[in-house]
């Protein structure tokens, strides 16, 4: 058989940790082949070594049959291999253009020429139908925008291997459903594709092969068309999974969180980004807002949360007006926040765990006196949360949250803000990029919360998870809640209907 790319007992180490283990992995030209893991399985420290970002202290790589030293990402250019990293390498104040064709312009005289160059982007965007406007700056484009680019600077270096790192972790639904049908054209055209991804029914839709990684370690390499995403997820976590959460019937009592008339405008104020929006949760119950990405739940929740101020309306949380009060008061008052952009707004990335995991209460009389931190009882607290959240590191409290993976980093802010124990958890999209049973564990995590009699409000892109753990979902259209459904008797048609802005509830006016 020929192997486009064997990478043979490839083991890699770092401090604390043994992220490759002895892992052997061989792609078959044309094919898409899924590699399925927990978080910090090890999938993309493996992905980086083919990428050339890491050297491996053992094996070795084959292209075509011959042995290959992959040094750098040039040297993986130049055999053909491109990556699409999870968090997006590009440079957001350049044009669409410039990043695509960075590193690789043609040039004369030490002139750019771009001529050439854009109309192979244009020539490239219509044949596999990724329409991108080149002369638009990153910064101003949506997240599935730069993904596009992404893809692009692939194909216009004309890579034939391309690696995929959770490429659908930041897309909705309607974008995910056109990013397969792209890897699927990009096969047929002969380009093998390694695909990153902890999503049972996208390996299920697009990959001929899947190789399982389990903590470092290789499980088994599988044809997807004869596994059940049940097994495969067995094979991935090491026992079986719960998809459907088991939960009671939620007892609503009284109103936490009410929301009157809130408007929200954007950087500019130039045009109403939130719309005159009024709803309540109640302790003991997860109210979920839906929508595709970009209709104001971002916005919504910089407003609710204090990162945004809001132009009009109120904010009360147990009938206290916090509509003009600082981020801390919020905090103080019940209210906690898993925010969607982890690196952004959830972490400081050069700081340990353990201070990340205090950055809310560092100023209590239990972790200070007289200004100066109490670092032992910083360190028994930041580790009771690593234990109780299953939080996985190289070095434990002391590990710098930027070499952590995604989905540990996720598991530290949601440690952080349930630990806090809120009247109102604020949660957006707190699975993001997590594996199934981490998610299980979160859900678990939302509905104990809820049982205690917590008000949640949860922002989600993920309809199964809209309407798996919500008790009551509100439908976000432009800036406006345009319907109440109960997840109950709702369908995923009339809910993407909703989403889509094709139906409007009259009622919902008077939510």
């Amino acid at each position: 058989m020929d192997y486009v790319i064997e990478m043979l007992n490839i083991t890699k180490e770092f401090p604390g940790i043994k992220a490759n283990d002895n892992i052997t992995l061989r792609l078959k030209k044309g094919e898409i082949h899924a590699l399925l893991g927990e978080n910090g399985a090890g999938k993309s420290t493996l992905m980086s070594v083919l990428f050339g970002l890491y050297q491996p202290d053992k094996g070795i790589i084959k292209k075509d049959g011959q042995e290959v030293k992959i040094s750098d990402p040039n040297v993986a250019n130049t055999l053909g291999i491109g990556m699409v990293h999870q968090h997006f390498k590009l440079v957001h104040n350049f044009t669409v253009l410039q990043n695509i064709i960075l590193g690789v312009e043609t040039t004369k005289n030490g002139l750019l020429k771009m001529d050439e160059a854009r109309k192979k982007v244009v020539e490239l965007s219509g044949k596999y139908g990724l329409s991108v406007n080149p002369d638009a700056l990153i910064q101003d484009i949506t997240v599935g925008m730069q993904q596009r680019v992404e893809i692009l600077k692939m194909l216009y270096r004309e890579n034939e291997i391309l690696i995929f790192d959770e490429p659908t972790a930041v897309l909705t639904p309607q974008e995910i459903d056109e990013l397969m049908n792209i890897m699927r054209d990009l096969a047929k055209e002969g380009k093998s594709i390694l695909f990153i991804t902890h999503k049972l029914n996208e390996i299920k839709a697009v990959s001929d092969r899947c190789t399982v990684l389990r903590k470092g370690k290789l499980v088994d390499t599988i044809d997807v068309a004869d596994a059940t995403k049940e097994e495969m997820s067995e094979m991935m976590v090491g026992r079986k999974v719960e998809f459907e959460v088991a939960k009671e019937e939620s007892k609503p009592t009284t109103p936490t969180l009410e929301v009157r008339g809130l408007t929200v405008g954007d950087r500019h104020n130039a045009k109403k980004i939130v719309n005159d929006v009024s709803f309540t949760v109640r302790k003991g119950e997860i109210v979920c807002i839906a929508g595709i990405d970009g209709n104001g739940q971002s916005e919504l929740v910089y407003a609710l949360t204090g990162l945004q101020p809001a132009e009009k309306g109120q904010v009360l949380i147990n009938g206290k007006d916090m509509t003009h009060m600082s981020i801390r008061k919020r905090n103080i008052s019940g209210m906690s926040h898993i925010p969607e952009d982890r690196h952004k707004h959830g972490l400081v990335l050069d700081y340990s765990l353990e201070e990340n995991l205090i950055l809310k209460c560092y100023f209590m009389p239990e972790f200070q006196k007289n200004g100066f931190l109490k670092f032992r009882e910083i360190n028994e607290y930041a580790n009771g949360l690593i234990e109780k959240y299953d939080i996985r590191s190289g070095q434990g409290s002391k590990t710098i949250a930027r070499s952590m993976s995604g989905g540990n980093q996720q598991k530290t802010i949601v440690a952080r803000e349930i630990d806090l124990e809120p009247e109102i958890l604020v949660a957006v999209q707190p699975t993001r990029g997590l594996d199934v049973g981490a998610i299980e564990y979160i859900h678990k995590q939302l509905i104990q919360q809820r049982d205690e009699g917590k008000a949640i409000l949860l922002i989600s892109l993920e309809l199964d998870e809209v309407m798996n753990i919500s008790d009551r979902i509100l439908v976000m259209y432009e800036g406006e809640i345009v319907g109440e459904l109960d997840p109950k008797t709702t369908t995923f048609q009339e809910l993407g209907l909703y989403m889509a802005g094709g139906k409007r509830d009259e009622r919902s006016e008077a939510i």
